[in-house]
């Protein structure tokens, strides 16, 4: 394929900062349509140059793109994806790519199913040092996994429990800013873990191929309407054991906290992104210490749009952030919100027909 032909679903801030000018920078890409809703729809079309606007989504895609990726509200992802994939487009979605297991599990059987290429842009699964990170793990050289700590810390106290607005002064984008409605309301999917564990959750099960078995978690909202802390015990397939914690109250201006650690049974990774270190020490001796550039641990999404192209081209056959990998990512944050409104109770994470549920969660908390 010569040019891309690239439809847009979602015209926010988000999709406006990042991922429309990286698209518009390709000259293997035409913009062939943009679908939004309000008066800034036309000022996006012309600003990057889309062949149409509208406010249908189904009239966008059934205008005959090869691609679409989707930013719109977390709660509009699942309807909006599977309509492209069973098209046969080729769609980047927006994390979380789903609310709920069934149908994050649902779509990656239609991509299976229709050979579309589909990518989450989980910005940290394409730095070098984590890639260099997941070399070494799939080489063996970990062994049998056995204990991992997955934890992540974010300033973004605003985005959920404040003015949505103040988060704009990171990115360039002439819209406005994130709604209030998308992050602040558990109905459709707002809080830290589905806003924000995704991304520690996804950069875990693409490093390590394991899929969580049960959770028992809590969290905290401390006051506000959806969650700012959790924490969780985890138990995977084959026998490993975990654990996660995630925090949205960094101070405005600290660096983004990823913290993962995976103990095997021939040695040990740490991965850190504030401290921006990467490490494999073998019970051989055997030692991998990457030297990390100062800077390359903050948090960017540059790669995932561009390797969505490449792929779609053929000019790359590597997805770090792939249906499989988003979709372990959602079952886990669903079960460990099914968890905490069950006040802590040990939830199975797959494999229980009583995942069949509504995408909303009463939040059970520890502190307020």
């Amino acid at each position: 394929m010569s040019r891309v032909r690239l439809g847009a679903v979602g015209a926010g801030w988000w999709a406006t900062s990042n991922h429309f000018p990286i698209f518009a920078g390709r000259d293997d890409v035409e913009l062939v349509g943009v679908c939004g809703i309000g008066a800034e729809l036309p000022a996006v079309r012309e600003q990057f140059g889309f062949g149409m606007a509208t406010d249908d989504y189904e009239t966008l895609l059934d205008s005959g793109p090869d691609a679409i990726v989707i930013s719109t509200p977390h709660d509009l992802h699942y309807a909006q994806a599977a309509a492209a994939i069973d098209r046969g487009i080729h769609v980047l979605v927006e994390k979380p790519v789903t609310l709920n297991a069934t149908q994050g599990w649902d779509l990656a059987e239609r991509v299976r199913a229709s050979g579309v290429h589909f990518l989450a842009p989980y910005g940290w699964n394409y730095k070098p040092f984590t890639v260099e990170a997941q070399r070494l793990v799939a080489a063996g050289h970990l062994g049998e996994i056995q204990h991992v700590l997955c934890h992540m810390a974010s300033p973004t106290r605003g985005l959920f429990a404040g003015d949505t607005n103040h988060i704009r002064s990171l990115w360039d984008s002439k819209t406005s800013g994130p709604a209030p409605s998308t992050w602040q309301s558990p109905a459709h999917g707002g809080g830290y873990a589905h806003g924000q564990v995704t991304h520690s959750s996804a950069l875990l099960f693409w490093l390590t191929e394991l899929r969580a078995a049960s959770v028992m978690a809590k969290v905290s909202t401390a006051g506000a309407a959806v969650d700012l802390f959790n924490a969780a015990v985890i138990s995977f397939d084959g026998g490993a054991i975990g654990s996660l914690s995630g925090a949205a109250t960094l101070p405005d201006g600290d660096p983004y906290q990823v913290d993962i650690r995976i103990f095997g049974s021939e040695g040990v990774l740490l991965l850190d992104t504030e401290r921006e270190r990467m490490s494999l020490h073998r019970y051989d001796g055997t030692r991998w210490d990457l030297d990390i550039p100062s800077g390359a641990g903050a948090y960017e999404c540059i790669v995932p749009p561009n390797r969505f192209i490449d792929l779609i081209t053929g000019a790359s056959t590597e997805n770090n952030s792939d249906a499989e990998v988003a979709a372990k990512s959602v079952e886990l944050i669903d079960a460990m919100l099914r968890s905490a409104a069950a006040g802590g109770a040990e939830i199975a994470v797959h494999g229980d027909p009583e995942t069949e549920h509504d995408t909303e969660h009463d939040i059970e908390e520890t502190t307020t």
